[in-house]
C-alpha cells in the first residue's frame, strides 16, 4: 500500500505510480484513438458527411445511456470498496485479538513458564504472517519464527498452515490447563481471542474466494466497450476531429473505474492499493514482543 498525503492536490495530479490506470490502459487508449481517428476521417473526409441527421441522433442515445452506465459503475466501485474495507476491518480485528491474547497470557503466565511465554511470543506473529501468505496462495518459510516447542519442520506445507498454527496455540493452552498452570476459567478467558483467529481467517477467505459474479463484470466491460465504440459516430459531426481526444478521455474515465474496482475487490494481494498486511504483521510481532518478552 502506498502512503500519501491526501491534502496534496497538485503533486498527485501529475504523479503516475507503477499501478496507475493510465499505464494499464495505455494500449487500449491508443487503440481507441486510432479507431476514433479512422471513423472521423471516413465520415468527414472520405464520405464528406457534414450534417447527417440520422447519425447525429446516436448522440441522444449516449445521453440516455450515460446515466445508466454511471449508476452501474458507482455500484461496481462501491461493491469493490466494501470488500476492501471489510478486509481492512478483519485485519484490524486480528491486530486487536493478537494484542489481547498476548496481554492476557502475560498476566496469566509467570516467569516460571518462560518457555511457554516464548512459544506464544513467536506463534502469535507466526499466525499473522501465515495468514498473509495463505491469502496470497503461498508460503514463505523465512517469515516463520521457530520456537523450542514448535518449529517450521512440523508444518504440513500442503495443508492449511494458519489452522495448524492456531491448533498448536490452542493445544498449548489446553496442555497448560491440564498441568495446572492455567485454571479452567483462564482457558475460557483465552478462548475468545484464539477463536477469533479462525473467524478472521474464514472471513478473509470468503472475500478472496468469492469475487463479483463473472456475468456482472463481463456485462460492464461490454457496456463500456460498445458505448465508447459508438461515441465517435454520434459526436464527430459536432466536434469533428476533436472527437478523438474526447473519446479517449471518456474511455479513460469509464475504464479506470472498472480497473480500480478490479484491483481493490481482492485486497490481500501485493498491488499498490492493497492492504498493508506486511505492516500489520510487523505491528503484531512488535506488540507480542513488548508484552511477552
Amino acid at each position: 500500500m502506498i502512503d500519501y498525503n491526501p491534502k496534496e492536490w497538485f503533486r498527485y495530479i501529475f504523479y503516475f505510480q507503477k499501478g496507475d490506470t493510465v499505464r494499464k490502459l495505455s494500449p487500449l487508449i491508443v487503440t481507441i484513438a486510432v479507431y476514433s481517428t479512422a471513423v472521423a476521417y471516413f465520415l468527414l473526409i472520405h464520405l464528406k458527411l457534414k450534417d447527417n441527421t440520422d447519425l447525429k441522433n446516436i448522440s441522444l442515445m449516449h445521453s440516455l445511456l450515460g446515466f445508466v452506465i454511471s449508476m452501474l459503475l458507482v455500484f461496481r466501485t462501491n461493491t469493490a470498496y466494501d470488500r476492501w474495507w471489510e478486509g481492512r476491518k478483519q485485519w484490524g480485528s486480528l491486530m486487536n485479538s493478537s494484542r489481547n491474547l498476548a496481554l492476557k497470557l502475560n498476566a496469566l503466565l509467570g516467569d516460571e513458564h518462560d518457555l511457554e511465554r516464548k512459544f506464544f511470543l513467536k506463534m502469535i506473529p507466526n499466525y499473522a504472517f501465515a495468514l498473509k501468505n495463505h491469502l496470497r496462495s503461498g508460503y514463505r518459510s523465512e517469515e516463520f519464527d521457530d520456537s523450542d516447542l514448535f518449529s517450521k519442520t512440523q508444518l504440513r506445507i500442503l495443508d492449511h498452515i494458519p489452522n495448524q498454527i492456531a491448533s498448536a496455540i490452542f493445544s498449548k493452552v489446553i496442555a497448560l490447563q491440564k498441568s495446572g498452570a492455567l485454571l479452567p476459567e483462564h482457558v475460557i478467558l483465552l478462548n475468545h481471542e484464539i477463536e477469533s483467529f479462525t473467524n478472521i481467517c474464514g472471513a478473509c477467505e470468503r472475500i478472496k474466494n468469492t469475487p463479483i459474479p463473472l456475468s456482472y463484470s463481463s456485462f460492464i466491460k461490454k457496456f463500456i466497450f460498445i458505448y465508447c465504440l459508438t461515441l465517435p459516430i454520434g459526436y464527430v459531426f459536432s466536434l469533428h476531429f476533436l472527437v478523438v481526444p474526447f473519446v479517449m478521455f471518456v474511455f479513460y474515465i469509464l475504464a479506470s473505474l472498472e480497473v480500480i474496482a478490479e484491483e481493490i475487490e481482492d485486497p490481500f494481494g501485493e498491488d499498490s492499493n492493497d492492504l498493508p498486511m506486511e505492516r500489520i504483521c510487523s505491528g503484531i510481532k512488535t506488540s507480542a514482543y513488548a508484552l511477552l518478552h
